[in-house]
């Protein structure tokens, strides 16, 4: 997703508190991304961050820093006025179904939570959803909804995978999670289905096969009623 495109989704959004957009919104995944990354300085993130300043609306977004011959693989959160409040390095590196993202990227260490649009936000990325202890560990940070941005790459069962584990990680913590992924696309990465889902795993939303921008609502008093009738982050004992 280039500039002017994302540019384009924030507008649509314009009302909203929030826009997710997915990872590497910057460039799709290729050699070229150590060639194309900025640093958060740079005109992508600044671009997006007058963008957000114009509609009024926090932004977090997948892009990719230099980090010396290698890049990280940023989720960069920007607040309604256009500053940067938050920059999660992706920690858990895609090498596996024959990628190697280790190749080009160098991994982050620190799970990271921040506050944006009136929510407690824990930033996941693509293939860091696979591990709960993760999600885990934002909830132990404060987060009280989950941010998932992906380019998730296809084939058998990629797609299956993507919505269960993004649906576990919402009922296993009692969390609303939005999930945003790439549309499919002919460089093999993206399977769409971004969603947003309820504390109790219910898809409120789910955009299915194609570029989308679609408004939904997230009701903190259904956080509250669901760990009322399922308490399981008190249940904890290790």
């Amino acid at each position: 997703m280039n500039l002017d495109t994302a540019r384009d989704a924030l507008r649509l959004a314009a009302g909203a508190d929030l826009a997710v957009l997915p990872e590497a919104s910057l460039t799709r995944f290729g050699r070229a991304i150590t060639e194309l990354a900025e640093p958060l300085d740079g005109p992508f993130v600044s671009g997006l961050a007058e963008a957000a300043r114009e509609h009024r609306i926090a932004v977090v977004v997948g892009t990719f820093e230099p980090v010396g011959e290698k890049v990280a693989n940023t989720a960069v959160a920007i607040s309604a006025d256009g500053s940067i409040q938050a920059a999660y390095r992706k920690i858990h590196l895609f090498d596996s179904f024959g990628a190697v993202e280790s190749e080009l990227v160098t991994p982050g260490n620190t799970p990271m939570v921040v506050d944006l649009a009136g929510l407690r936000l824990g930033l996941i990325t693509c293939y860091d959803v696979r591990f709960p202890e993760l999600a885990r560990a934002l909830v132990d940070r404060g987060a009280d909804a989950f941010a998932v941005i992906a380019a998730w790459a296809s084939g058998p069962l990629k797609e299956d995978h993507w919505v269960t584990m993004v649906r576990a990680r919402a009922i296993e913590n009692t969390m609303w999670t939005i999930a945003v992924d790439q549309a499919p696309g002919s460089d093999g990465f993206g399977v769409g289905h971004s969603m947003l889902v309820d504390p109790l795993g219910v898809v409120r939303h789910d955009l299915g096969a194609y570029p989308s921008v679609h408004v939904g609502e997230i009701d903190p008093e259904i956080t509250v009623a669901a760990r009322r009738i399922l308490p399981s982050l008190e249940h904890r004992v290790l």
